[in-house]
């Protein structure tokens, strides 16, 4: 929590910068989730890169074992086959967990963004116009943070193929190079 007080003169910046309270705060909030985004996106990065060599023996044993098993298929060796397909099964399975796990690394920075955002904005309520009024008479910070958030999300994905050290990993997990990855 001590980090997250010595940032936030940095953190409350993008805030200030409108003079409309609303306006800045949705201004603030999507210059904040895109440092999000994108320092999510330089760990799973340097993540996928320290491990590549792992990775690659994983892509390497699923199609190995997949080639086999449809060998033994093809040779009419039904036992076999059978052993083979759960083996490339198995390699398959632990190479989707391994990168479910780097995925799910992206999205460390969100739980600080958050924790920095309650101490600024815990008593802030931002008023819901009809119908969803009948629902709620206001919502939370976090409430408008998490779709801005998600947009800040897919616009870093349509821009990634165009920013210098992302368009080496865009090319890279699309498996067209290995460059940063």
């Amino acid at each position: 929590m001590d980090a997250l007080i010595a940032l936030d003169w940095v953190l409350i910046g993008p805030f200030r910068l409108w003079s409309e309270p609303l306006l800045a705060f949705l201004f603030g909030s999507f210059v904040l989730g895109m440092v999000a985004v994108v320092f999510g996106e330089l760990t799973i990065s340097l993540a996928i890169r320290f491990n590549r060599s792992h990775i690659q023996h994983l892509n390497r044993e699923v199609s190995e074992k997949e080639a086999l098993s449809i060998q033994a298929y093809r040779d009419g060796d039904h036992t076999s086959y059978q052993a083979l397909n759960k083996a490339a099964n198995d390699a398959w399975g632990k190479h989707f967990f391994t990168m479910a796990a780097y995925s799910a690394g992206m999205l460390w920075p969100l739980p600080f963004v958050l924790a920095w955002m309650q101490t600024r904005f815990a008593g802030v309520d931002f008023p819901i116009a009809f119908p969803f009024s009948f629902f709620f008479e206001s919502v939370g910070y976090n409430f408008i943070f998490i779709p801005i958030y998600i947009l800040c999300r897919m616009l870093f994905g349509r821009l990634r193929p165009f920013l210098p050290y992302f368009r080496g990993v865009h090319l890279a997990l699309e498996g067209r190079g290995e460059k940063a990855v």
